[in-house]
């Protein structure tokens, strides 16, 4: 059962990440590229994004892996079988459990090491990426516009870095707009910024007020293209690229570098907990719904469609108790509510597998006492 287990879950998780990355990969692919960006650097982007998708996919596949086994399982009369021979449903959750710890293990090394890494470098990629010049502006025959305002084309750039034919259109101030032209230019680095320097053009600035155009010949002029870039600082701080052992072990100080709440510190560290143990719940819970009922026809829709209630259920838990578990560092223990929650419902469901008919006894006995 173990090996079907992680077989089917190996399965199910490389359909569903592809269907979640590549949805990923289309919007940042329209965005790099059309920044200029080389394809080297959109698939280092998304190789960062890759652990974040793999989390949010692990449980979905380590549930749909169970439920889809037992249901062979049950199709195919083995759970009938081993029953007959003297399996308990408790018995039988064994290799179950296993399988959930296997994936509780998997989403640990996720939540606590994989993906805040790959978030603050990727944040850090990002930051570069938006502050680099040469991607923004060396991009031949195409009008680009870097900032609001803004219109840049360059005809052609030379091995040698030099840009021929050049327009630049500024018209940031909408009373005199500027317009620049020059057969060549270059890009020259002058400290923190950049300057371009077009040589033998022409500027026209049209005044919109008098209704008249200025035109200027020039051999050589510099345009500080510098502050066409936006540089919005960028906080590489953030709570979620902290590591796990930073926030149990220095909650205060990692609240201080991140300016949140020491409740949200606390509730950041145990969530990554609770997304590992939920992985072990979803799996149970597939599993012990699906050993209700006998053998139908119709197959097992009805358990399935239950088990997937009951998983939705778990998840209303956990959104309702968030808020009280984000308003004090002494409530965040109720973040395992959803947890706790899902272990009854998996006791549940092993007793009444475990006891087949048992509801049919108990209308049976209140029938014959009848009304009082």
């Amino acid at each position: 059962m173990l090996s079907q287990f992680m077989v089917l879950f190996g399965f199910f998780a490389l359909v569903l990440v592809s269907i979640f990355w590549i949805n990923k990969a289309v919007r940042m692919f329209d965005r790099l590229i059309g920044d200029g960006q080389p394809a080297w650097v959109f698939l280092e982007f998304t190789a960062l994004t890759l652990p974040a998708v793999i989390g949010v996919v692990l449980p979905i596949a380590g549930f749909a892996g169970a439920v889809y086994v037992t249901n062979r399982l049950s199709t195919e009369s083995e759970l009938t079988v081993m029953q007959a021979t003297g399996y308990s449903p408790w018995r039988m959750m064994r290799p179950v459990v296993i399988y959930g710890l296997i994936l509780a293990v998997m989403m640990s090394i996720l939540t606590h090491f994989l993906i805040p890494n790959s978030l603050k470098t990727l944040r850090m990629r990002q930051a570069e990426v938006a502050q680099s010049i040469s991607a923004k502006f060396l991009t031949e025959g195409e009008f680009l516009h870097p900032a609001k305002g803004i219109t840049f084309y360059i005809r052609e750039i030379t091995p040698e870095g030099e840009l021929r034919n050049v327009f630049l259109s500024d018209q940031r101030n909408r009373e005199e707009p500027v317009t620049y032209s020059s057969t060549k230019a270059y890009l020259v680095p002058e400290g923190e910024g950049t300057k371009l320097v077009m040589l033998t053009g022409l500027s026209q600035t049209y005044d919109r007020e008098a209704n008249r155009l200025f035109a200027t010949h020039f051999d050589d002029f510099s345009y500080d293209i510098s502050t066409l870039v936006s540089r919005n600082p960028q906080n590489h701080e953030r709570l979620e690229f902290v590591s796990t052992g930073d926030i149990f072990m220095s909650s205060s100080d990692v609240a201080e570098r991140t300016h949140a709440p020491i409740e949200h510190v606390l509730y950041e560290g145990h969530s990554r907990i609770q997304q590992a143990l939920l992985c072990i719940i979803a799996a149970m819970i597939g599993f012990a719904t699906l050993l209700l009922g006998t053998y139908s026809r119709f197959g097992v829709w009805w358990q399935v469609v239950t088990a997937f209630l009951l998983l939705v259920a778990v998840k209303l838990v956990e959104g309702a108790v968030s808020g009280a578990a984000l308003s004090s560092p002494t409530m965040t223990w109720l973040i395992y509510l959803p947890v706790l929650f899902g272990v009854g419902i998996t006791i549940v469901l092993l007793y009444c597998a475990s006891n087949p008919g048992l509801f049919r006894r108990l209308l049976k006995r209140k029938n014959i006492r009848g009304p009082a």
